[in-house]
């Protein structure tokens, strides 16, 4: 093959490398279709698609002074394989999403296609280190567009491949001078460095990777927006005021404590038009807090929406700490940079990533729309836990994916339990 290039690894690929202690970094995808995927169209598209993004076929070289991304030979083994009929769908599709990619492997994102019972089901695997929810949901947008000009038209799908900067700097491209200037002074480090987490199981070898997830059906979401219009809140302040609501329950916290839970942020919305980014990361987080248990679930989450409204009321918010990163990376190699950041840093024991929704009409295969679906971030490691939502068809999937054991996933249900029992308190108080 012609020679590989080599490709700098930006700020949050060096982050989420940094977070390989806390968690596997894969972000997981399942779109399930009522009709049978064509599997040579898929292939095609597969390879198109990776050998358009170089560090998707690339391996991440631990460099002390500083760490890049190296393109690699692969197969199509490497990035695909098809499960037919299995006897238990649900089994395959966990077993195959709960996979890890090594950074050093030849690949970072690996496709499977399951068909059962005359359905496919889409299950994707993809290192973080190389795009986050955000970016990944465009390229599947794109992905899906690209199968069906392939296949209804036989076009190729490379022109729908998005190219171009991966900088984390991007994000000050459409500030004002001043706005600019300001935002490349906020050294300040807003780290979360609350204590409340999960009461998990202590760690033990015998942990396994598994995936927990909770379906909001159709009818009950949109109970749950109206519920929060009413009250000029989000769907993410329900979630977040439930989240944590919830979590006294299956804990001994003090009731009068002030919980802390980081939630992520999107830093495309400083950005007017990503069409000619390269796909990446652009993902911050912000606290969001309550001061105590409400007296009712209505409270707890009118607590998470003032809480989330002074967030929202800075100018800069999600901008915090990004000049610090960059200093540390700049002003001393690479493995130096990473002990004093780690030093300043401290990983939220609890996260809340809302991914908002999947449009089944970007994601649809020739006219096929998704019947079913969600996204997912990475497998925490105890005591780290991280929740993420999304919609599909009007219907909401709370996941929780964590490596533990049996008495773990346990505390999770019960923990859902508790969140769906407050969802519906909170339809009917309002």
């Amino acid at each position: 093959m012609a020679k590989r290039d080599k490709h700098s690894a930006e700020l949050w690929d060096k982050m989420h490398y940094m977070f390989r202690d806390y968690n596997d970094r894969m972000v997981h995808v399942v779109l399930t279709y009522d009709y049978l995927i064509d599997s040579e169209a898929l292939k095609n598209t597969i390879i198109c698609f990776i050998e358009r993004i170089p560090i998707l076929h690339s391996s991440f070289v631990f460099n002390a002074s500083d760490p890049y991304w190296e393109e690699k030979d692969y197969t199509i083994e490497d990035v695909f394989e098809i499960i037919d009929e299995p006897d238990d769908l649900e089994e395959a599709t966990e077993s195959f999403i709960m996979q890890y990619l090594p950074p050093q492997s030849n690949v970072q994102i690996k496709f499977a296609l399951i068909n059962k019972d005359g359905r496919s089901t889409l299950c994707i695997i993809e290192n973080h280190m190389c795009m986050d929810g955000g970016d990944l949901k465009s390229f599947l947008a794109s992905f899906c567009e690209g199968y069906t000009n392939l296949v209804d038209e036989g076009r190729s799908p490379v022109g729908l491949v998005r190219q171009g900067s991966r900088s984390f700097e991007k994000v000050y491209s459409d500030l004002t001078p001043t706005e600019k200037r300001m935002a490349k002074r906020l050294y300040k480090n807003v780290s979360n460095r609350d204590k409340h987490g999960f009461p998990f199981s202590p760690d033990s070898p015998a942990d396994k990777s598994f995936i927990v997830k909770r379906k909001i059906s159709k009818e009950r979401f949109a109970d749950l927006y109206a519920a929060a219009k009413k009250i000029d809140a989000t769907v993410n302040d329900v979630l977040v005021g439930t989240f944590l609501h919830s979590l006294y329950d299956v804990t001994d916290f003090d009731k009068s404590e002030e919980i802390v839970v980081s939630c992520a942020i999107d830093l495309r919305r400083y950005i007017n038009d990503v069409s000619d980014l390269g796909y990446t990361n652009h993902t911050a987080y912000m606290p969001c807090s309550i001061p105590g248990r409400g007296r009712d679930i209505k409270e707890s989450i009118e607590f998470a929406r003032i809480s989330a409204r002074k967030n929202k009321d800075d100018r800069y918010m999600g901008l915090y700490g990004l000049p610090l990163l960059k200093l540390a990376y700049n002003i001393m190699p690479y493995l130096a940079s990473e002990n004093i950041i780690k030093i300043g840093y401290s990983n939220p024991l609890l996260s809340i990533s809302n991914i908002g929704v999947l449009n089944t009409e970007k994601l649809s295969l020739c006219g096929n729309a998704p019947v079913d679906g969600f996204m997912t971030g990475a497998v925490k490691y105890k005591p780290f836990a991280l929740m993420s939502a999304t919609s599909l068809n009007g219907e909401m999937t709370l996941c929780i994916c964590e490596r533990g054991d049996a008495s773990d996933r346990k505390l999770i249900e019960i923990f859902f339990d508790c969140m769906e029992k407050y969802f519906d308190e909170f339809i009917k108080l309002c």
